[in-house]
């Protein structure tokens, strides 16, 4: 594979990087679909197996980004109805103020669910809070799946 080729799938996976940090492009499809592109054109065995290892890491961080922070949600006692919610108004504040206003949406729309729901504005900012920390870690599981499978073809890039 050609030098320009390789930076172009670099570039790609750099766009995803950024498209799971600001949620406006699916990262871990578009850094899974630039190395899978990556491994058709080489078509290596080695290739093949860095595919199948930088697979790996975005397929287990996918299941363990809905996992583990919906696990903590629950044990909050944050209803998924508060977080639809809140996902439909932070759809909604992103085209009403671009990027920021996805997660001000978000945040207001989880915090008037469970403000409805818990009549009480403590209770509700707490639930809001959990809310948003398990996005967070949701967002952050997300992203370390997606770096290492970067680093794992980057390192294979710069090893050929």
């Amino acid at each position: 594979m050609s030098t320009g080729a390789e930076a172009l799938v670099g570039l790609a996976i750099a766009v995803g990087l950024v498209g799971i940090v600001i949620p406006i492009l699916p990262g871990t499809i578009l850094i899974f679909a630039a190395i899978l592109v990556w491994a058709i054109i080489s078509g290596t065995a080695t290739a093949w197996a860095v595919f199948a290892v930088a697979t790996l890491f975005l397929v287990v961080s996918g299941v363990v980004k809905y996992t583990w922070p919906g696990q903590r949600m629950r044990s909050a006692g944050v209803p998924n109805m508060s977080l639809v919610v809140g996902g439909l108004t932070g759809i909604v504040g992103f085209f009403v103020i671009p990027v920021v206003g996805l997660f001000l949406g978000f945040i207001a729309g989880t915090y008037v669910a469970e403000l409805y729901r818990l009549r009480v504005h403590n209770r509700a900012w707490a639930s809001t809070w959990h809310a948003c920390k398990a996005v967070g870690l949701s967002m952050l599981i997300e992203l370390l799946g997606a770096l290492i499978a970067s680093g794992v073809w980057l390192a294979a890039v710069v090893a050929t």
